[in-house]
């Protein structure tokens, strides 16, 4: 089974995106996908979706019994 995170950032730049990512990653997560949400106004992301993945052991599976 696999266990999912995502990380919404209101301030996107290379610095807050290297921070998440660096942080989770070493939390045992896995990187996946970084999505960007434009606006018609600026050339800049307004937010940015990081998200994370890792595997669930069975003991941790919550529909296990």
């Amino acid at each position: 089974m696999v266990e999912y995170k995502f990380v919404e950032l209101s301030h996107v730049t290379d610095t807050d995106l290297e921070q998440v990512v660096n942080r989770w990653v070493q939390a045992g997560w896995q990187f996946d996908d970084i999505r960007f949400v434009m606006t018609a106004h600026s050339k800049r992301p307004a937010m940015a979706f990081v998200s994370f993945t890792r595997a669930l052991g069975p003991e941790e599976n919550p529909t296990s019994d």
